[in-house]
């Protein structure tokens, strides 16, 4: 944590008396990880590595969970992009106490191997802009994907979920923007339309978790009966094959 992408954000949280975030590829224990750190204007850093990464076979996948506690009060946790497709991963987190989840992405508009999950926009559509251009972030590539499913991850964990995304063109393909803020109940307390670089802030009102139905059902689990989701079945792969293979999942 004293690299300098790390040291620039600490001092712009301290500056500022906010949190910062920003992803980067981290070079530790001889290996590369996709991280995010937060920098919180305590002084205290908080990194995340995804926990499967699939961007590249040089890039290894972290083991851990990042839940801490904040000056204000709130505790958090950073789960990175596809992260937060593993319901379990979203589960845990709020399991660990985390009432804010801090999801930076780069998705939308991706080739997915599913029949009906995302497909890319074209290039000629970004380039051209306009009308064209914001249908598409919106539609079901863009907006319309996350809404099949990332409303649930806040709900079910009765946690407020704070989606960043990039914008624009990624290689070959182009992501949605279509940031947001969640709330417990899997509202959209705020959201960005915009499809050129943009922010979205909101005051969270915490009063929302303990009674949330995702708390509620948190409550009613009955951990004796989830050994099933700790075994082994033997279609378990590497998150790059899991994520790129075009062969069905046969349990």
């Amino acid at each position: 944590a004293t690299g300098p992408l790390v040291t620039s954000l600490r001092e712009l949280a301290s500056r500022h008396g906010i949190g910062v975030g920003a992803g980067f590829l981290e070079s530790a224990d001889g290996s590369l990880f996709n991280s995010y750190a937060l920098c919180l204007p305590d002084g205290s850093v908080h990194i995340h590595r995804k926990l499967h990464a699939f961007e590249h076979p040089a890039i290894s996948s972290g083991n851990a969970y990042t839940v801490f506690d904040t000056p204000w009060g709130v505790r958090m946790a950073i789960l990175i992009c596809y992260d937060n497709n593993l319901v379990e991963n979203v589960r845990a987190c709020a399991l660990a106490g985390a009432t804010v989840l801090l999801a930076p992405h780069q998705t939308g508009g991706t080739h997915s191997r599913s029949p009906h999950g995302m497909r890319p926009i074209p290039l000629a559509v970004w380039d051209e802009g306009g009308a064209p251009l914001e249908a598409a972030f919106q539609g079901p590539d863009g907006r319309g994907w996350l809404m099949r499913w990332l409303p649930s991850r806040a709900h079910d964990n009765g946690l407020f979920l704070v989606f960043s995304n990039g914008v624009g063109r990624d290689d070959n393909e182009v992501r949605t923007g279509n940031a947001m803020i969640l709330d417990p109940y899997g509202r959209i307390v705020i959201e960005s339309t915009s499809t050129t670089d943009d922010m979205v802030t909101a005051d969270l009102d915490l009063s929302l978790v303990p009674l949330s139905t995702g708390r509620r059902w948190l409550a009613a689990r009955r951990p004796e009966l989830y050994g099933p989701l700790t075994r082994h079945l033997g279609i378990e792969r590497d998150p790059r094959e899991a994520r790129f293979a075009p062969d069905p999942v046969d349990l």
